[in-house]
């Protein structure tokens, strides 16, 4: 399988809604399934369903290569080690991946780390006339309801299956929280999709993993930000079956000292996730030959430290080691969650 070929991406703009990839004109409401339709069918091949959000300074082609080495390093991981994922290893495994871009550029400067806080704030941020949320939420529950259910395939073969894995970079990370809450807070009528282990209606989509890479937001971001990520009494909880996972390092100089001084206190990227509103449980990001044990990743939220492996960054660069997640390492991660979801 092309890993080029497995790769398609959508673009948002300034507000976070979605634009047309061919002509740069945004997409009509109406339009929006049609469009969903034409430019992202889940192909029949794909076993997993991957939609990456990157983040800050990053160009269209250059997220579509972080996501073509993403998933580079995924297949060569598990082809070096088949057996390290026992329930992959009981069947086919090909991994197809929607890239979501947006305008992420900016001076790499702390005023210009501020502005695209700010920016991916306001995409995100319903209240303020940001369109984000709404978007990658309606994208997800079209791909729940066009991928083929995992509940109706024999355990441990997936014949007929695709899951849905979420995963984000910096400030990605917050548009993917955004569309799970929105998932959470949506009400019938305004959804997509369908959840065959979920008899309740208004569900517009289910994921079956979050893997957040050095996400750009406050340690308190699931308390002030994200409340309804898990059951509450306004909602039913977001339609996550498995765990929110962060990565962080100490390298980290993005989300550590900018952020820092933009919010003061340092960012999740920087020291992981702080005040829950769930039991957390922090473990490091482990070497190809360890494994993770089942009970290190079954957890509401899971830090996972990453001090020792992301410690490069650009030379002179002052965001630190805050992009160096493209690593076997956290293609090791991802595949156990995968690996954990069947």
């Amino acid at each position: 399988m092309s890993t080029v070929a497995a790769v398609e991406a959508v673009d948002l703009d300034e507000s976070g809604w979605l634009l047309d990839t061919g002509t740069g004109e945004p997409v009509p409401e109406h339009r929006l399934r049609t469009y969903f339709t034409e430019r992202l069918a889940p192909p029949s091949w794909a076993t997993d369903i991957l939609v990456y959000v990157h983040g800050w300074q990053t160009s269209t082609g250059s997220a579509r290569r972080a996501a073509e080495r993403l998933l580079a390093l995924v297949h060569s991981t598990r082809t070096a080690a088949p057996t390290r994922y026992p329930a992959l290893a009981a069947q086919a495994f090909n991994p197809w991946c929607v890239v979501v871009r947006w305008p992420s550029s900016s001076p790499i400067t702390p005023a210009g780390y501020r502005r695209i806080r700010d920016r991916a704030h306001t995409m995100g941020a319903r209240q303020g006339g940001g369109h984000a949320a709404h978007i990658l939420g309606r994208l997800l529950g079209y791909l729940d309801t066009e991928r083929a259910d995992p509940a109706a395939a024999p355990v441990l073969t997936n014949r007929d299956g695709q899951y849905l894995h979420l995963v984000g970079h910096s400030f990605g990370c917050r548009f993917l929280c955004e569309a799970v809450q929105w998932a959470a807070d949506a009400r019938l009528g305004d959804t997509l999709g369908w959840n065959a282990a979920d008899p309740s209606p208004s569900r517009p989509f289910n994921a079956d993993s979050m893997l957040l890479f050095q996400m750009a937001a406050r340690r308190d971001a699931f308390l002030s930000l994200f409340p309804s990520l898990l059951p509450g009494e306004a909602h039913d909880g977001a339609p996550l079956k498995g765990p929110v996972v962060a990565t962080y390092s100490r390298h980290d100089r993005a989300t550590g000292f900018w952020h820092l001084r933009a919010e003061a206190q340092p960012g999740i990227g920087h020291s992981g996730i702080g005040p829950a509103p769930a039991p957390m449980f922090t473990t490091r990001l482990l070497p190809l030959d360890e494994r993770y044990p089942h009970s290190a990743l079954d957890h509401r939220f899971v830090n996972i430290d990453a001090s020792d492996v992301y410690v490069r960054g650009r030379r002179l660069s002052p965001a630190g080691a805050h992009s160096d997640h493209l690593r076997p390492e956290s293609a090791h991660l991802l595949l156990t969650l995968a690996d954990y979801s069947r």
